[in-house]
């Protein structure tokens, strides 16, 4: 799959669950105008819009591939059939969700406590293949601030 290819547009029903062998995928939404990217996601990951996919409800976000990708998709069907038939594989969907789930709240509390700047360090310690990776304005846009900003910051990191 191409650099900038949707898999699941806002608003859709998302009826899949991608795994990413290569490449790298975001999550973002439109904010009265404005795209922004909620999260990176890379090799070795899975992805979906689990609300949408577990309650058929319309997506509240787009997922966009970044770089030219390897993704493997499975339906909700038959994703449900494997976990029935699978208790291990039940397990691992189960703690999958629960690490999202610790993800999602650390995030959420560094977008309160921390400033951008505090932000981007964390970034810079503990997930570098983002700074690697990603184009600087979707960086901007994750750590809640403009390109312009985010080259002062790491102006000063220099």
């Amino acid at each position: 799959m191409a650099a900038k290819k949707i898999l699941l547009n806002e608003g859709e029903i998302a009826k899949k669950a991608f795994y990413i062998e290569k490449g790298c995928l975001r999550i973002c939404f439109n904010n009265n105008g404005k795209d922004i990217t909620f999260q990176f996601f890379f090799e070795g990951e899975s992805v979906s819009s689990i609300e949408s996919f577990r309650t058929n409800q319309p997506s509240i976000f787009t997922i966009e591939s970044i770089e030219p990708c390897i993704i493997h998709s499975i339906s909700k069907k038959d994703l449900q059939s494997i976990v029935e038939k699978s208790k291990s594989i039940k397990q691992q969907v189960e703690e999958h969700t629960f690490q999202r789930l610790i993800f999602y709240q650390k995030l959420f509390l560094s977008h309160i406590k921390d400033n951008p700047e505090k932000r981007y360090l964390d970034l810079f310690e503990n997930n570098p293949k983002i700074l690697q990776r990603i184009p600087q304005h979707y960086i901007a846009s994750y750590l809640g601030i403009t390109s312009v900003s985010l080259s002062r910051i790491r102006n000063r990191r220099s």
